[in-house]
């Protein structure tokens, strides 16, 4: 074909091209769709093979067909060469739990430690209640005057079976207290009403008379119970039960207490008793004691339903109590192993609660409430100490002779 003589030109070249309606009918016939489709189906084919041969090189075996062990030098070499692992990570993102009512407690950082004070430990002050509102004046008295920072402190007591004003009493004290402008109130208090339906009076003669220890001990068990189950939060570190009839205790009795970094620890419990112008220094708690050969095995001899109540000349223990031992005056960090403990005053390090560790309101080695507590801990493997020389003063009870 000649080209014309000027040259090629755009005039030229479209009356070389065929016409549109030519283009549309070959772009639409059912043998050129087919090819188009085969075509793309191969160029996909080849493009997947090509991807995962690619893949494949890094997974192949690649070497002789021989163990590392019949290997020459340089073929170890040659295969040690090709031996590039893929390591693929997985990062996974944080899981968000959206719904209010799934709640993540963490008691990891929860310790109970020398350095209360410092690394800021809560303290929970639990008391219970019966009968108490002669005494509780003088209990939010001592309560206010303790030096443990009282933004850390949380109160808690258990109101029951109560015939009096305790309740209405312990309100308006709890709301003077926690009115004040200074750094008297308490972080946070809680008042918790139960009654268990055992009437006892709560005359002396009653309270601490021989026939009524067993059940006494037992309902004091359950009220104890009831009230840490109740009060004790995850963000307490120590558990410090104190009860109202207390007439004297140091400042710094939660300090002295934490300093000694111990699982169960009580002071020795006295009274000031005033005859003939003289203070005559009484010994009170006889629940705080050492085990010995003559109590074990009168408890072995017994029901394992009886409690044994110490202190009475019923049974005959044989047991060393604490209050006979120490004296004020003295070393007041001087420690002893108890393996029975009264309930006046005791620092307990939370996590002991939360193990289990609790005040049974049974027969627990024929031992209830404290010394059941303690014959408990002892049980689990942990420490029970009482300080013969740190000295708190309970009420005076009056009571008459026949007691140990």
């Amino acid at each position: 074909m000649l080209l014309p003589k000027g040259g090629m030109t755009w005039k030229s070249a479209k009356a070389q091209l065929p016409p549109t309606r030519a283009i549309l009918t070959l772009l639409t016939r059912t043998r050129f769709l087919l090819s188009l489709a085969v075509v793309g189906i191969i160029l996909l084919l080849w493009r997947g093979i090509r991807s995962s041969a690619n893949e494949m090189q890094s997974f192949y075996c690649w070497g002789p067909s021989k163990p590392p062990m019949e290997m020459t030098l340089n073929e170890q070499q040659a295969w040690n060469a090709h031996l590039q692992t893929p390591v693929i990570f997985n990062h996974h993102a944080p899981i968000e739990v959206n719904q209010s009512s799934i709640i993540n407690v963490d008691l990891n950082p929860v310790k109970s430690t020398r350095q209360a004070i410092t690394n800021e430990e809560r303290v929970l002050i639990l008391t219970p209640l019966k009968d108490a509102s002669l005494f509780l004046s003088k209990y939010f008295e001592l309560i206010a005057e303790l030096t443990y920072p009282h933004h850390l402190i949380d109160l808690a007591f258990l109101v029951g079976d109560s015939s009096d004003s305790t309740l209405a009493v312990l309100a308006m004290e709890l709301e003077r207290i926690q009115k004040r402008p200074d750094r008297i109130p308490f972080r946070s208090a809680m008042v918790v009403e139960k009654d268990f339906h055992f009437q006892l009076s709560q005359s002396v003669e009653d309270r601490h008379g021989f026939e009524a220890q067993g059940p006494r001990r037992k309902a004091m068990g359950k009220a104890r119970n009831y009230l840490l189950s109740t009060a004790l939060k995850p963000e307490h570190s120590w558990v410090y039960w104190r009860d109202v009839d207390i007439e004297d205790s140091p400042k710094k009795i939660i300090e002295d207490f934490i300093a000694h970094d111990r699982d169960i620890i009580v002071p020795n419990i006295w009274f000031h008793r005033y005859r003939d112008g003289r203070d005559v220094e009484g010994r009170f708690d006889y629940n705080s004691w050492v085990e010995s050969d003559k109590g074990l095995k009168l408890a072995a001899s017994l029901s394992k339903d009886t409690v044994l109540a110490e202190g009475y000349k019923q049974y005959d223990t044989g047991r060393q109590y604490m209050a006979r031992m120490g004296d004020w005056r003295n070393d007041k960090d001087e420690e002893i192993e108890l393996d029975g403990i009264g309930g006046v005053n005791i620092l307990v390090k939370a996590d002991v609660h939360r193990s289990g560790i609790n005040f049974p309101c049974y027969a627990f080695e024929n031992q209830a409430e404290t010394e059941g507590f303690a014959k408990m801990a002892k049980r689990a493997g942990y420490e029970v100490i009482g300080l013969p020389n740190y000295v708190v003063w309970h009420v005076d009870t009056d009571e008459k002779p026949g007691n140990a």
